[in-house]
């Protein structure tokens, strides 16, 4: 998976793009801390336009940086869900746990 960064004045946005699984655990866990901990911003938007796969490691990352985004007081937004990733994420009721936008 590959991950673009923009700040903006109120957040911080997260282009993700491939496949969302084990493999990109570290680069995906590199890319949140760095713009929580850099970024004044209070918002992270995560960009799914891309992704075209997402397993259950995929999912736990995601709790994990909900946990951490908790801790640093900023909101989490899941943006441009569409096919499989979307059905996933629906199934698993992460629409209680984010915020989504289309």
């Amino acid at each position: 998976m590959q991950i673009a960064r923009q700040d903006e004045t109120h957040r911080v946005l997260l282009r993700l793009s491939g496949r969302f699984d084990f493999h990109c655990h570290g680069d995906f866990r590199r890319a949140y801390e760095e713009a929580l901990e850099t970024s004044p911003a209070s918002l992270l938007v995560l960009d799914f336009t891309e992704v075209d796969y997402l397993d259950s490691s995929a999912l736990g990352m995601l709790l994990l940086l909900r946990e951490k985004a908790d801790a640093s007081e900023k909101q989490i937004v899941l943006s441009g869900l569409q096919g499989m990733v979307k059905q996933i994420l629906d199934v698993a009721n992460f629409g209680k746990l984010f915020i989504v936008q289309p």
